[in-house]
């Protein structure tokens, strides 16, 4: 028996070592509790068993073993382990994202510290030997209300929860005393009944598709469905889902966000009932630690829809991923660590467990695309709408022009106003996009130049109307509106710029009959919010939808002819050299909502910069991609070559400068030219914290793993420094 455990914790911290006292058992994978500092108590897992004491100190004994089975399987160890190495972060932290919360316990002393523990739930069962036909009669004529409870049990399958029978307790004790009922305590058990569906004919495009990839996932472990909007990806999705499951494997549909994907949860709870599981971060820690530990003892079979969290799952025999919408950055953790990409994880995960992955997207990453171009890839395209709907027509609306003219009304050009009173003369429905939430991004005083700017975060604050509040986005720091110049009291405050909230208002002003609704971070706060919302437009309780990027992610309306796109110019104004791909993605995502089913629809793109060279290049992936790739290839960007942003905060900034120069001068005598900066970004303080960043670029021949290695090494030797060990450094890997 080994005397030593190595024990991962949810902290950025390394393994630590602990005793393995005698009697106690424990095996590689398991959850055990340990005491960590001086008093407090962790769930860790047993990463490591030997015989070598700690190179300093006494080891602390494990305290209890938490449950009957390891929580992680060996390949789910070498995953993180691969998350850790490649996002250049501690396993730890993997460990804190990927468990659900309510595993992870931890309490200030042993005395408090209590294991998940599994939802008990009570359980009524008709015992049907029993209710015979002459208990049945006597019954009805004697006890209605009994007899209608059980007709209701029976009519339910015969079991049910206890809240569900409406019997009050007297009532059910004698029915149960008589006989008739078995009352018992089980687990909780989440609502899965659903009725299963024929899977969807495919028309002969999407056949033809669908026999691409699987012949092109013959030969490749990765596949890129290239389908235009409309196109029936899903549909072809369902069909590939369909034969996985048929042999017993688990599939995983990974979305880049669960909230904004409702419609495509009902589809496939549709089609395959009760088989679908839907794993998210806004699951309760009790639904997501039910439904992980449920697939610890399930086989196989399993159907997991989810988002980036829905990775780190035990799954058994996992045979097909599909990442859906590849291209959309929300599958980039931001924060905290690891920052890790779901769609790059998704296909390591698929790799280890020899499953195949179809990438999936209307606006493939340059990434996947180039990764295509290389042979890396297998490569299907899907030009063809489904039902053989045209792609929407684009109209590039000059706003310089219609100022000139004094067309502009408000915020809309006159070819905007005109198209809307069109469509809703004909009771047709609106779409209305400004990437940017909020009444404005921020109030002005004419008189003297000045704004509110948050007190934590060097940026201005954006006025909300209706909470009478300016906010700001980073930090959250909000003020009530001011109407009248605090600097110089000789004006009254403006709006500069205009958000979605604005933009309600001026549709309400222009088009007083429409009914409008709001689509955005404020209103959609919540996933019933968002349904709500997008319910009642469904249901045509309203004629205009006004919303942000949120408009361009899994939505179906049948009656939407008309998109505006109300400001095309900011999209481009990223200092950022994703920003005309992005700009471009989000544009054809956007006109990809109009002209669904058996309606043409049509696309008006406001912009003063009409003659930018992307606009004439909607709808033509292959230049657009051609353009930029070149771009990238002549200034040294993804995918020609990988980008490691390394940030640096602290609330001392001259500490900060001091040590954001040495690991600059560090890094370029082991890298080179390869490293940029430190320079400051645009946004140079957050919630009090300062911010200076470097980067590094590694061609794509270059061992990125020495890079990476070579990398710990130098902010290894910098926090060995005093004074700059309160120096916060983190390493986004792939940044988006």
């Amino acid at each position: 028996m080994s005397h030593y455990a190595d024990i991962v914790l949810p902290l950025a911290q390394p393994a630590y070592t602990f005793a393995v006292g005698e009697g106690v058992e424990v095996c590689v994978g398991d959850a055990v509790a340990v005491q960590f500092g001086k008093s407090a108590v962790y769930t860790g897992i047993v990463w490591r068993l030997h015989d070598t004491p700690p190179a300093r100190g006494t080891a602390k004994p494990i305290l209890k073993v938490l449950y009957d089975k390891p929580l992680l399987s060996e390949l789910q160890m070498r995953y993180w382990e691969w998350i850790a190495d490649y996002y250049i972060c501690t396993v730890g932290e993997v460990m804190r994202v990927a468990l659900p919360s309510a595993i992870k316990a931890k309490a200030r002393c042993e005395e408090e510290f209590s294991p998940y523990t599994p939802k008990r739930e009570t359980i009524v069962r008709l015992l049907s030997e029993a209710f015979t036909d002459d208990v049945r009669k006597k019954m009805e004529r004697r006890a209605p209300k009994r007899y209608e409870a059980l007709c209701a049990l029976e009519s339910a399958g015969g079991e049910m929860p206890r809240h569900g029978v409406e019997l009050d307790a007297a009532a059910l004790k004698a029915v149960a005393k008589a006989g008739l009922l078995e009352i018992f305590e089980r687990d909780y058990m989440l609502n899965t009944e659903w009725s299963k569906t024929h899977l969807p004919v495919l028309s002969a495009a999407q056949t033809k598709a669908l026999n691409d990839i699987r012949n092109g996932l013959n030969n490749k472990c990765v596949a890129l469905l290239h389908g235009v909007t409309s196109s029936g990806k899903t549909e072809i999705y369902t069909h590939l889902i369909e034969e996985r499951l048929s042999r017993g494997e688990d599939v995983l549909f990974l979305v880049p966000e669960i909230s904004l994907t409702t419609q495509l949860v009902e589809r496939m709870r549709a089609l395959f009932g009760e088989s679908v599981t839907v794993y998210h971060s806004k699951l309760t820690p009790q639904q997501r630690t039910k439904l992980y530990t449920d697939m610890l003892s399930s086989e196989s079979g399993n159907f997991v829809v989810g988002a980036r969290s829905a990775l780190f799952l035990p799954y058994k025999k996992l045979g097909l991923v599909v990442v859906d919408e590849e291209h959309d950055s929300s599958y980039k953790q931001s924060e905290p660590n690891p920052r890790y990409n779901g769609r790059d994880a998704a296909i390591m995960l698929a790799s280890m467990h020899g499953a195949k992955c179809v990438l999936g997207s209307a606006t493939p990453s340059l990434e996947s695309y180039a990764n295509h171009l290389s042979g890396k890839y297998a490569y299907t395209l899907l030009t063809e709408r489904y039902g053989g709907v045209e792609l929407p027509d684009i109209v590039i609306s000059d706003t310089v022009r219609n100022v000139k003219r004094n067309e502009r009304k408000l915020h809309f050009n006159k070819e905007l106003l005109d198209r809307i009173a069109e469509r809703l003369e004909n009771h047709e429905q609106v779409i209305l996009f400004q990437n940017r939430r909020g009444y404005s991004p921020y109030m002005e005083c004419p008189s003297c130049g000045w704004s509110a700017r948050c007190p934590h975060c060097n940026v201005t604050l954006s006025a909300h109307q209706q909470k009478g509040r300016m906010v700001c986005h980073y930090c959250g720091y909000n003020e009530p509106v001011q109407r009248y110049c605090p600097n110089c009291k000789s004006g009254e405050l403006r709006p500069m710029g205009f958000g979605t909230e604005r933009v309600e208002e001026a549709v309400a002003e222009l088009f007083p009959e429409a009914r409008v609704v709001r689509l955005d971070g404020d209103t959609a706060t919540s996933s019933a919010a968002y349904n709500r919302i997008i319910g009642a437009f469904a249901r045509h309780e309203a004629d205009i939808l006004v919303g942000t990027q949120i408009v361009s992610k899994g939505l179906d309306f049948a009656d939407v002819t008309l998109i505006g796109i109300l400001n095309g110019d900011n999209l481009l104004a990223s200092p950022d050299f994703r920003a005309e791909e992005r700009a471009w993605q989000l544009l054809m995502q956007v006109a990809g909502r109009s002209g669904r089913r058996d309606k043409r629809g049509e696309v008006v793109i406001q912009s003063a910069e009409t003659d930018h060279p992307i606009y004439s290049m909607i709808g033509d992936y292959e230049r657009v991609a051609a353009k930029i790739l070149l771009e990238r290839k002549q200034f040294g960007y993804p995918p020609y070559v990988r980008i490691v942003k390394i940030v640096m905060r602290s609330f001392r900034k001259e500490q900060l400068v001091d040590a954001s120069l040495r690991l600059g001068e560090q890094l370029r005598e082991r890298f080179g030219r390869r490293v940029l900066g430190p320079v400051t970004p645009l946004i140079d303080r957050v919630r009090g914290e300062y911010r200076v960043e470097l980067m590094l670029k590694v061609e794509v021949e270059a061992s990125f793993a020495r890079a990476r290695e070579i990398l710990r090494e130098e902010i290894a030797k910098l926090r060995q420094i005093k004074e700059y060990r309160t120096v916060t450094i983190i390493c986004d890997v792939d940044i988006m």
